[in-house]
C-alpha cells in the first residue's frame, strides 16, 4: 500500500461505507504482453520478439544506463545482463582505462566518498534552495534591491512560501496518520475484547457490528471501512512502519534545512567543473528502485527464474546519483556524461523534481548525449499534474540561465517523456498518479503493478512513471538491438509514430471521475507498441550517427559549459 493511499484512508471518516470487493490482481508479466493476444495493453514486446525470430533477425548487444539509486548487480535475474567495463580490471584499485574512475566495473556512484561511505538520504531541492536563498535574503528589505537581485528576491519569496507550505502539509499528514493508527489500534482492541479472541477475523468484525455496545459497533464499522479500502489486519504493522519511515525521511532529511550529507562525497557541489568524484559502489545503501527499473528493461528472459524483462541483448550499466530525496543537478549531468562516454546508447532516468537551479548544466549534458546518438528516456512524474504547466525536471527544454530563472529554448532531439499506463481497462487505463501533458509527455507505457527484481534475489510489484520509463526504454533497446542502423532520433520517431492511439474517455489523473480523451494527455495520444514499432523499423532506412567515444572524460569531453 502506498503512503498516499494510506493518508487517504486516514482522512476517510464518513459514517457510511460499503465494503469493497477484493481488488483484482495484475496479470503476470503484463508489461511484456499484447492486447490482441492477451487482452491486456502491455508493450507487446513478447509478440515482437517472436516476429523478429521468425524473420531470422539477430540482435546486437546494446548498453542501457540506469541512472538511479543503484542496481543489485548480483541479482539472479540481472547478473548475466550487467555491463562490464572492458577496460577495467576488477579490484586492483587502479584506473586501468584512464577514464578517471577507479574500478568502475559495472558503473559508477556519484553519491559516495573515497572511504566507501555513501549518501542514502538527501534534502529536497526545494529545501536546498530555501537554505541557499535564506542565507542571502533573510532580514533583507526588498526596497533596497534592484535589477537581478530584486528578481531573485521574488524567487526567494516563492521558494520560502513553497517550503513552509510543504513542511506544514507533511506535519499535518503525520499528525493525521498517527491519530488514525491510534484510533485503529483502539478499534481492534475493542473488537478483540468483544470476541474474546487475541486474533480476530472478518467474521468477528461482522459480529461486533451487531453488539449492543455502541462503542464496539463503531469500532467494527471503522475496521470494516478501512479493510474494505485495501488495508489488512496482517499488514497493519507493516503499514504503520511504512508511514513512520516516510515521515521520518521527510522531516529528518528531505525537509530539514539543517541536514546536508554532501560532506560524505567530499566535493564542492557548487563546483560544476569537478567531474571525478564518488566511488564504485554502484549498488549503494538502497538499490530497490534502481534494481526494479533494471529488471523491467532487461531481466534475463526465459531463464526459469523470476520474470522476463522486455529486451534481450542488453547490458545494464548502473550509474548511481539518485538518493532518498532529490538528486543534485551536478550529479545528474555527470552521470549522463559517464554513461555516454562509456558506450550507453540508451539512458533511463526514472527520477524528477520540481526545481532545478543548475538546469543549464544538465542541459549541456543532454545536448552532449544527443550529439553522441544516445536516447534519453525520462519518467513524467507521479503528481497527477500537467507537465505543460507544472515543471518537472529534468526536461528537454534548454535553459538559458541558471538559479531557477531561465527562458525556454530548443528541445533535446533524443528525449522521450513517459506517462504511466495501468493494466486496467477502459476509463481506468491511465494511472491515477501519472503526470501528463499534450506538449511535454510523449507517450504512455505500462507503469502500474509491475512485478520486477529487487535486491537480494527478490521480486516485488511497484507502480510509478518510474516503471513506465524503463518499459519504454526496453522497447527502445529492442529497436536499437535489432535495427542498429537506426539513429536515436529515428528510434524516438518510430516509437512515437507507432503508438496504439485512442480517443476513449478516461478518468483524468488526480480526479475522482472527471473524464477526458486519452488522446489529450500526450503528444502522440497513444501507448507504446513494440510490434508496431518493429513493423515500422523494417521499412525505415537507417541514418546511424557515427559516434566517437573516448575514455578520458575529465580532460577530453568538449561541451559548452553553463
Amino acid at each position: 500500500m502506498t503512503l498516499q493511499k494510506l493518508v487517504a484512508i486516514a482522512a476517510f471518516c464518513l459514517p457510511v461505507f460499503t465494503v469493497a470487493a477484493q481488488a483484482p490482481k495484475a496479470p503476470d508479466n503484463w508489461f511484456t504482453r499484447d492486447m490482441s493476444k492477451d487482452n491486456v495493453q502491455g508493450t507487446s514486446s513478447d509478440e515482437a520478439l517472436k516476429m523478429l525470430k521468425e524473420k531470422g533477425r539477430e540482435g546486437k548487444t546494446v548498453i542501457v544506463a540506469v541512472i538511479d539509486s543503484g542496481v543489485d548487480y548480483m541479482h539472479e535475474d540481472l547478473k548475466d545482463v550487467m555491463w562490464t567495463n572492458p577496460g577495467e580490471i576488477a579490484g586492483n584499485g587502479k584506473d586501468d582505462d584512464g577514464n578517471g574512475y577507479i574500478d568502475d566495473v559495472h558503473g559508477w556512484n556519484f553519491l559516495g566518498g573515497k572511504d566507501g561511505k555513501n549518501i542514502d538520504h538527501e534534502a529536497l531541492e526545494l529545501t536546498r534552495e530555501y537554505v541557499r536563498l535564506n542565507k542571502r535574503f533573510k532580514d533583507t528589505d526588498p526596497k533596497n534591491l534592484y535589477g537581478p537581485a530584486k528578481d531573485e528576491y521574488k524567487y526567494y519569496e516563492d521558494i520560502k512560501a513553497a517550503f513552509e507550505s510543504e513542511l506544514k502539509d507533511v506535519k499535518s499528514q503525520k499528525e493525521q496518520t498517527e491519530g488514525f493508527f491510534a484510533q485503529l489500534d483502539a478499534a481492534i482492541a475493542a473488537v478483540k475484547a468483544e470476541s474474546g479472541k487475541t486474533v480476530i477475523t472478518n467474521e468477528d468484525i461482522a459480529a461486533a457490528k451487531k453488539s449492543a455496545k455502541t462503542d464496539v459497533q463503531a469500532s467494527a464499522t471503522l475496521l470494516e471501512r478501512v479493510f474494505g479500502r485495501g488495508m489488512t489486519l496482517e499488514g497493519i504493522e507493516d503499514q504503520k512502519k511504512e508511514a513512520n519511515d516516510y515521515f521520518e525521511s521527510q522531516l529528518k532529511y528531505n525537509l530539514n534545512p539543517d541536514y546536508n550529507p554532501r560532506g560524505i562525497v567530499g566535493d564542492n557541489p557548487e563546483d560544476l567543473t569537478s567531474r571525478i568524484y564518488g566511488n564504485n559502489d554502484y549498488r549503494g545503501p538502497d538499490a530497490s528502485h534502481g534494481t526494479h527499473v533494471a529488471g523491467i528493461i532487461a531481466a534475463k528472459r526465459d531463464n526459469g527464474v523470476g520474470i522476463n524483462g522486455i529486451a534481450p541483448n542488453v547490458r545494464i550499466m548502473s550509474v548511481r546519483c539518485v538518493p532518498d530525496g532529490d538528486e543534485r543537478d551536478k550529479d545528474v549531468a555527470n552521470a549522463i556524461y559517464y554513461a555516454v562516454n562509456n558506450g550507453a546508447s540508451i539512458i533511463n532516468m526514472s527520477f524528477g523534481k520540481g526545481y532545478s537551479p543548475q538546469k543549464a548544466y544538465v542541459d549541456a549534458a543532454m545536448q552532449y548525449a544527443a550529439a553522441h546518438d544516445v536516447l534519453l528516456v525520462h519518467a513524467a512524474g507521479n503528481d497527477s499534474e500537467n507537465n505543460d504547466s507544472d515543471p518537472n525536471f529534468p526536461n528537454d527544454e534548454f535553459a538559458s540561465t541558471v538559479k531557477g530563472q531561465f527562458k525556454k529554448g530548443k528541445n533535446v532531439t533524443t528525449w522521450l517523456e513517459i506517462g504511466a499506463l495501468s493494466w486496467k481497462p477502459a476509463e481506468k487505463r491511465v494511472a491515477p498518479f501519472s503526470n501528463y501533458g499534450k506538449k511535454n509527455v510523449d507517450l504512455f507505457s505500462p507503469g502500474v503493478d509491475l512485478n520486477s527484481t529487487v535486491p537480494d534475489n527478490k521480486y516485488a510489484s511497484f507502480s510509478g512513471t518510474s516503471m513506465a520509463a524503463p518499459a519504454a526504454a526496453g522497447v527502445a533497446a529492442i529497436l536499437r538491438s535489432y535495427y542498429p542502423g537506426l539513429s536515436a532520433v529515428q528510434v524516438k520517431d518510430i516509437m512515437m509514430e507507432s503508438v496504439t492511439k485512442s480517443d476513449d474517455q478516461i478518468i483524468k489523473p488526480g480526479t475522482k471521475d472527471e473524464k477526458v480523451a486519452f488522446s489529450s494527455l500526450s503528444v502522440t495520444g497513444g501507448v507504446v507498441n513494440t510490434t508496431n514499432a518493429v513493423a515500422l523499423a523494417e521499412k525505415t532506412k537507417g541514418k546511424k550517427v557515427k559516434k566517437a567515444f573516448w575514455r578520458d572524460a575529465a580532460q577530453k569531453v568538449k561541451v559548452a559549459m553553463p
